[in-house]
């Protein structure tokens, strides 16, 4: 079984009912006019590969049915909700999600839908594994900066070298961590105004543990133990979990630079 994803890029004018479709789906496709909201949705479609051209699907007949069939609900919604002076909750994207999973589900049966990721912004999705879930996803990246040595006491210094590279010099070096955090949330609940206490929950329990610290002297945990990217993943999971206010631990992911990241879950 291949899972195939794709990215749908659109972008909607919420002072208008017409939108404007504009040529280029690379940056969106409808394209707004002017100050407008911008959508990324993906698709991922799971089926054993057509033997005649080995595509799960042409991904142009996703591009298709997303944007005849599923960008008219996130117009409806976000007119609606314009001309209300109300704001999209993360409730009501979900939704949205909800009709769009039913539609894409009929549209390429029987291939099957498998996930339905809705980007915010570059830092923040949510995410529905089922049109008929009572819990979706959100994710959002966080950055802190610390330095670490990897080094194991009961090896010599060549071993180290050889174990460990450029990450054994005993001046240790630094990174630039990314950390994102993906939380369960009820889809069947009102919005509750979690999302500051949760960024305040990641902060507090994680992020002023490691931000700006030598991992090796600062951190209690890294004492005996190597803090490698594996283990930060581990610790991060360990102090957030059931510390978030209104929501559930999902997964935890630790990148070290855009080639190396660790995911920890349970």
């Amino acid at each position: 079984m291949h899972t195939l994803s794709r990215q749908i890029r659109f972008s909607l004018d919420p002072f208008s009912q017409q939108q404007t479709q504009g040529f280029n789906s690379y940056a969106s496709k409808p394209c707004g006019n002017g100050l407008s909201i911008y959508f990324s949705l993906w698709v991922d479609l799971a089926s054993e590969l057509d033997r005649d051209t080995g595509f799960v699907v042409n991904v142009s007949q996703i591009d298709q049915a997303v944007r005849q069939e599923v960008v008219p609900f996130f117009e409806r919604l976000i007119f609606e909700t314009f001309q209300d002076r109300k704001t999209p909750t993360l409730i009501s994207l979900v939704k949205v999600l909800k009709q769009s999973w039913a539609v894409l589900r009929d549209s390429f049966c029987p291939k099957i839908v498998t996930q339905l990721s809705l980007e915010l912004d570059p830092f923040r999705r949510i995410t529905i594994q089922s049109d008929e879930a009572k819990m979706f996803i959100v994710s959002e990246k966080f950055e802190f900066s610390a330095m670490h040595l990897l080094w194991n006491d009961q090896f010599d210094e060549a071993k180290n070298v050889e174990a460990f590279g450029k990450c054994a010099n005993p001046a240790g070096h630094g990174h630039n961590y990314i950390l994102e955090v993906s939380v369960e949330k009820s889809a069947e609940s009102e919005d509750d105004g979690w999302h500051s206490d949760f960024e305040k929950g990641v902060k507090e329990h994680f992020l002023d543990l490691v931000d700006h610290k030598n991992l090796n002297v600062d951190v209690a945990e890294f004492k005996s133990l190597n803090p490698t990217v594996e283990n930060l993943s581990f610790l991060a999971w360990q102090k957030l979990d059931k510390k978030l206010k209104n929501a559930k631990l999902h997964k935890v992911i630790v990148w070290e630079n855009d080639r190396t990241c660790c995911c920890y879950q349970e």
